[in-house]
């Protein structure tokens, strides 16, 4: 059952899935609402992987959620569930709109504008201020800063295992008698 648009419709928390993508119970039904006109950095996305702040989109959705005392949900617009069966809705916590509390943090854009929404201009007004104020997605020294340290993280590993390979002969060792029986293993299947 799809409510009238201006009705606010109180659901239970059931699931965190993503930053913007939760799972609720609504009629002793569990369904997954993808909140409305906003998006935010992936967290587990096939081809994207993790990106910089989805983490804490994320982190940041769950805890709302699993602490609300009341969450509510309101429909906007013509299409109320996506090709995804996903419930499209405006998410209140404790009275408050977490798309826009997600926007002000600086975890979520304004995204998928595929109506006239509600509360379209006060998203969008919120993420002019967060891209002013170089809140979370909208710093790009702090992305720079963590792919920096993936970065180092990656070399100082290589660098350990290289100099594990020249100054530990029992490591050296071992490594080239696994390389030498994998060796003989592709020639013997050859013949």
């Amino acid at each position: 059952m799809i409510y009238a648009t201006t009705d606010k419709i109180p659901v239970t928390f059931s699931k965190c899935v993503d930053g913007d993508t939760a799972k609720v119970i609504l009629n002793q039904k569990e369904i997954t609402v993808r909140f409305l006109a906003i998006d935010t950095p992936e967290t587990k996305h096939p081809q994207k992987g993790e990106e910089p702040f989805g983490k804490e989109a994320s982190n940041y959705t769950c805890n709302k959620l699993k602490k609300a005392n009341k969450i509510e949900l309101e429909y906007d617009g013509k299409e109320k569930i996506d090709k995804y069966d996903r419930h499209l809705a405006w998410v209140f916590v404790d009275d408050s709109l977490l798309q826009k509390e997600l926007i002000q943090k600086g975890y979520a854009e304004v995204a998928y504008l595929y109506d006239d929404y509600k509360y379209t201009a006060i998203l969008q007004k919120e993420e002019s201020l967060a891209k002013l104020e170089k809140k979370g997605k909208w710093n790009d020294s702090l992305i720079q800063t963590k792919e920096y340290i993936k970065i180092a993280c990656l070399i100082i590993t290589i660098i350990i295992v290289v100099l594990l390979f020249i100054f530990n002969k029992k490591y050296r060792k071992k490594a080239m008698n696994k390389m030498k029986r994998k060796v003989r293993k592709k020639i013997s299947n050859l013949v």
